[in-house]
């Protein structure tokens, strides 16, 4: 799918950068800060205008150290869910139930990166959508969308405890808590390095996840052509009997909210626009690249099992983490593959560690965004030589270690309530995504400026904002249906709409203290902190000096 966002190297320039263009071209600046005070001196801009004005350097310390490759890795490495979750969701929905819920969602989440894409592209910050929200919309919902995205991604709990898990397999002679400790200080001391090191990490974690994939799929394909396995061609077998779906259209609708659990980890690719080296081409292609990956990494991967595993195999529906009970291991068993099993948890090992060390990062730069926009305290903006966070990395690792060892005393039904908190506040995030860019466009066109300007543009504008945002909605409250039939259930209903909470809370208490208004059209600030027409046009012009070969792949990856 070609991306409608902007490869040709040229812009149509307002009248007034044209000339501003013209008149520093020769003094090679590269910067908006150059640009942005020569604005204010002529009178064009006001000091301090907008409410996002008061960030005079919205990097606070932070480096731009993550390159083109780093960032199209990031989000693939964020998600641990496509290993855990599609075997429960197949036996839940059945084979065709499933498939339709992950095409559902990954066009819902695709339609999210797409707008989330625009306003990253032209306005690269750390702590992202919650600094756009602040900006664009009002401080008090940014103030809850912020601080809603932290607690949700505050994971690292069930990371931590997932991967002791997986350790205790092997049967190790060291408890739980004490690998969950080490990984955990390792992580943090990763975290406490360049962005760079971050990048490099995320890069080849994900790069083990792609590469199972590809050798499963391939495996899949086999098994479902009767090529490998000895049991013929099983083609569409299954969906003739046992059948298509599981408990009809209702078990579909069911696998809505665990399908978006296995797709959330994705929008890091916004968090991570503000560390950036290119933010003008690599969120573009990473958006873009998104789109694939779900083709093939999601939605491939749940039709190929709903092909190969009828919906009825009691080991589909394993929900303790063993690994010989992976949709997975299943498919290499049969292959004739006997080390499925070690193979899978190996794999699984290496992506929950990937997500952990991905939650510290997302968490630390959330908090950053929150303090530098004053909504957390200032301490928590404090950067090392390195350019990484410190206090804010050190204050999330404490807070999701102590949920962590929370859960040893009651690990199922911790898990179960953490689960359900951090899944429906993923997605109020992503509700606030695709509102927020409905917002910015509508200010951005009421204030005359020209959309193809932007770097990167959201294809089906309003329809992507719009979808996205109301079938959030939609989800987050139809998802805790079973609570009321057969009959109403306290527990399940607490348990289910419980992370409901948290980001209405904050949002009235904030507003309530601060007395927040709604930012006027008129007065959205689009200046601050943005790429300008010569920077975009600079990297266009570096992309058309490529050998032709080089620019196909990377429009390709």
């Amino acid at each position: 799918m070609k991306d409608d966002h902007l490869d040709d190297g040229h812009h149509a320039y307002t009248e007034y950068e044209q000339h501003q263009v013209n008149k520093y071209e020769s003094e090679k600046i590269e910067t908006y800060d150059d640009i942005s005070q020569s604005k204010i001196e002529a009178g064009h801009l006001e000091a301090g205008e907008g409410a996002g004005a008061h960030h005079s350097d919205l990097q606070q310390g932070t480096q731009r150290g993550l390159k083109t490759r780093h960032i199209q890795m990031i989000a693939l490495g964020g998600c641990i869910g496509l290993f855990l979750n599609m075997g429960l969701n197949i036996a839940t929905a059945g084979p065709a139930g499933a498939f339709i819920a992950y095409i559902v969602i990954g066009f819902m989440v695709y339609c999210i990166m797409t707008t989330l894409g625009e306003m990253a592209s032209f306005i690269p910050v750390s702590g992202s959508f919650n600094h756009y929200a602040t900006r664009f919309i009002e401080p008090s919902l940014g103030f809850a969308l912020g601080w809603n995205y932290w607690f949700s991604s505050v994971t690292i709990a069930t990371e931590l405890a997932a991967s002791a898990t997986i350790i205790a397999w092997w049967k190790p002679v060291m408890p739980d808590a004490a690998w969950s400790t080490i990984f955990l200080v390792l992580i943090i001391a990763l975290n406490m390095f360049s962005v760079k090191i971050y990048g490099e990490i995320e890069y080849y974690f994900a790069m083990i996840k792609i590469l199972i994939v590809i050798v499963f799929i391939i495996i899949a394909i086999l098994v479902s052509a009767g090529g490998v396995g000895g049991q013929g061609p099983i083609g569409f077998k299954y969906w003739n009997s046992p059948g298509a779906f599981a408990n009809g259209g209702v078990g579909t609708v069911s696998v809505l909210l665990s399908a978006g659990f296995s797709y959330q980890g994705t929008e890091v690719v916004g968090i991570t626009a503000g560390e950036a080296s290119n933010p003008t081409k690599a969120i573009p292609r990473a958006i873009r690249n998104t789109f694939w990956r779900i083709l093939v990494f999601y939605v491939a991967t749940i039709f190929l099992i709903g092909l190969c595993v009828p919906y009825d195999n009691e080991q589909l529906a394993d929900t303790n983490g063993n690994p010989n009970t992976s949709a997975f291991t299943l498919i290499f068993e049969l292959a004739g593959i006997s080390a499925g099993a070690s193979v899978i948890n190996a794999i699984v090992l290496t992506s929950v560690l990937s997500a952990a060390n991905s939650s510290v990062y997302t968490t630390a730069r959330t908090l950053l965004g929150l303090a530098n926009d004053g909504n957390a305290p200032k301490f928590l903006a404090k950067t090392n030589r390195f350019g990484a966070p410190w206090v804010a990395v050190l204050v999330s690792s404490f807070c999701g270690f102590a949920a962590c060892f929370a859960s040893i005393y009651s690990a199922t039904v911790a898990f179960t309530w953490f689960l359900s908190i951090t899944t429906v506040s993923g997605f109020i995030s992503w509700w606030g995504i695709g509102f927020v860019h409905l917002r910015f466009r509508r200010a951005y066109i009421k204030q005359g400026r020209d959309v193809k300007e932007l770097p990167y543009r959201s294809p089906w504008y309003p329809f992507s904002g719009l979808f996205s945002s109301v079938l959030c909605v939609l989800i987050i409250l139809g998802q805790g249906y079973t609570a009321f039939t057969p009959e109403f259930d306290a527990i399940k209903f607490v348990s289910n709409y419980l992370g409901l909470l948290p980001a209405p809370i904050l949002y009235v208490a904030h507003k309530l203290i601060t007395k927040s208004k709604v930012i006027p059209l008129e007065e959205v600030d689009f200046e601050t902190g943005r790429v300008t027409m010569y920077q975009i046009d600079e990297a266009n012009e570096k992309d058309l000096n490529l050998p032709w070969w080089r620019r196909a792949l990377y429009y390709i990856l």
